[in-house]
């Protein structure tokens, strides 16, 4: 598995004139066909598409399970795997002597916004009190749903989810670009990841079909990220304001308000992605994480602390002593009541997420390789993938864990349980807080949301055309910024109008399975060059 003679260069062919000018053209236009077609599809024939996509979401989950749990698992031990053997853990990630461009603090702040912040404001509160009614235990008997015995099964399967697998997955993605760009000189872009594997074949079609799929797999998966930031966008702006337009009648954010909301999100990211990583981006992920660290302040000092406390050590512990297991036991339907109950929970929880983590991987992953300059293999990984568990974590612990004790104590009296996903924390905050401080409280975190969703489409922005440009990091023309952030908006417009997030997250399992079978082979990729050039070092 050694490499004889390394990439040394990999050129990508990129227009040298005209509107495409320093862009591939066969990646940019191909990704905007596909996106285009589907903007198209979903607008004219909205019922057909949403349709086709449910049919189409189901003969995935039934046939593609156990590749989504077995490939995450592999992203995992190849991450952690390289980061343990001394040899490859210090491997410095660009040139010899190269220091990091942004400090600890920016650097963890960008990855963790650009990465999770969005779904975990949605899901610290949703997920814990969703598996405090039922998860596999419940559904297999041993634990009672809604009791305070199966607390401790509620944050397993949370962090489960939330935990290295996630992070893992957007690490070897950050990785294999960061070295292979920074190290070897390659262009920063997907298609170099598999420079060990496929060589200088790579600069032609079989180089544009993968940077195609990447761009079209991260343009899904920042849907599905966007999808829900803005629905709990407009539950946080009916909670301040009162307007029931924002809100259908079971509670859930409607679809005027997910649109209004949309467009005021993709106008301040689009701005701010006109500005570029070293301001715009770098300066509000710096003020989401100050605001992050608030909400969560509250949470630890006027929230259910022991609970919350216990939770977090103890799902830890639980979670890494059964991590090995879950992460590849796969449940299919078998005709019993259990089994099909198991193999629905998989699908629409866990594979659901592996699929959402695949595709955010190519957008999270140049990025991170983007802002990771200057560390050794060892930080990122610590960097990139302990550290964001660690803090998932402990959202999950004190924010989901007072909603549940707000549950067990009766103090909510089921109005958590019975809200949306994307109202539960909002709920939480009403049956803890006077209705004056829940409203200020409820601007909080609306000004929070909105600097996450803002980070996440603004950096989308700026990786899509990081790829279409052959790797290329220089600011590119406002006009390509402005005709992506529309592209993506458009995407979530659509799709929510033709079936609401079901749709856009059907959509994302559907173009997270090509890119799940890339990001592997970038594993491959990577676990042989970095063998080779540790031999080299010696």
């Amino acid at each position: 598995m050694i490499e004889k003679n390394p990439l040394a260069e990999l050129p990508i062919a990129t227009a040298d004139t005209g509107f495409y000018e320093g862009f591939n053209k066969f990646v940019t236009i191909g990704s905007k066909i596909l996106i285009g077609l589907l903007i198209v599809w979903a607008a004219a024939m909205p019922d057909q598409a949403a349709t086709a996509l449910k049919g189409l979401n189901g003969f995935l989950m039934a046939n593609f399970n156990a590749w989504y749990m077995y490939v995450m698992a592999f992203y995992v031990l190849v991450c952690l795997g390289l980061a343990l053997v001394p040899a490859t853990g210090k491997i410095h990630l660009g040139k010899p002597g190269e220091k990091p461009e942004f400090s600890n603090f920016s650097w963890f702040s960008m990855m963790f916004g650009a990465g999770i912040g969005i779904g975990m404001l949605t899901y610290a509160t949703a997920e814990p009190i969703y598996h405090f009614a039922t998860n596999p235990d419940v559904i297999q008997g041993l634990v009672e749903g809604k009791s305070e015995e199966n607390v401790r099964s509620a944050y397993r399967w949370s962090f489960l989810h939330w935990g290295l697998s996630a992070w893992g997955c957007y690490a070897l993605a950050g990785l294999a670009l960061a070295f292979f760009s920074y190290n070897r000189g390659l262009p920063l872009t997907i298609r170099s990841g598999l420079a060990s594997l496929f060589g200088r074949s790579l600069s032609g079609s079989s180089g544009h079909l993968v940077d195609i799929i990447a761009v079209v797999a991260t343009i899904l998966g920042v849907s599905v990220t966007i999808g829900f930031g803005v629905s709990q966008f407009a539950a946080g702006m009916f909670n301040i304001t009162g307007a029931e337009w924002m809100i259908n009648a079971d509670g859930s954010s409607s679809t005027s308000g997910m649109l209004v909301s949309l467009l005021i999100v993709m106008l301040a990211a689009t701005l701010s992605a006109r500005s570029g990583v070293g301001r715009g981006i770098k300066w509000l992920s710096n003020i989401n994480m100050g605001l992050s660290f608030f909400l969560l302040a509250f949470f630890l000092i006027f929230g259910s602390t022991m609970l919350a406390l216990e939770s977090l050590f103890v799902g830890i512990w639980d979670y890494l002593v059964t991590f090995p297991q879950t992460a590849v036991t796969v449940w299919q339907q078998d005709g019993t009541e259990t089994g099909d109950a198991l193999a629905g929970w998989q699908s629409g929880w866990t594979v659901f997420y592996w699929a959402w983590w695949i595709a955010f991987a190519p957008f999270v992953g140049v990025f991170l390789a983007r802002i990771s300059r200057g560390r050794s293999l060892r930080e990122y990984v610590l960097g990139a993938m302990i550290i964001p568990s660690m803090m998932c974590f402990v959202w999950f612990a004190f924010v989901g864990g007072t909603a549940i004790d707000l549950e067990l104590s009766g103090a909510a009296n089921g109005s958590i349980l019975g809200a949306s996903i994307s109202s539960q924390l909002f709920a939480t905050i009403n049956t803890m807080l006077s209705p004056t401080l829940a409203v200020a409280m409820s601007a909080v975190i609306v000004v929070l949301l909105l600097t996450y969703l803002v980070t996440s489409a603004d950096s989308a922005v700026l990786i899509i055309n990081t790829i279409n440009a052959a790797g290329d990091e220089a600011p590119r023309s406002n006009r390509h910024i402005t005709i992506w952030g529309s592209a993506l908006t458009l995407v979530i417009g659509v799709l929510l109008v033709a079936g609401g997030l079901s749709a856009i997250q059907t959509a994302m399992i559907i173009g997270a399975l090509p890119f799940s079978l890339v990001l592997a082979l970038m594993g491959l990729s990577l676990v042989k060059a970095l063998i080779s050039e540790a031999r080299t070092a010696k």
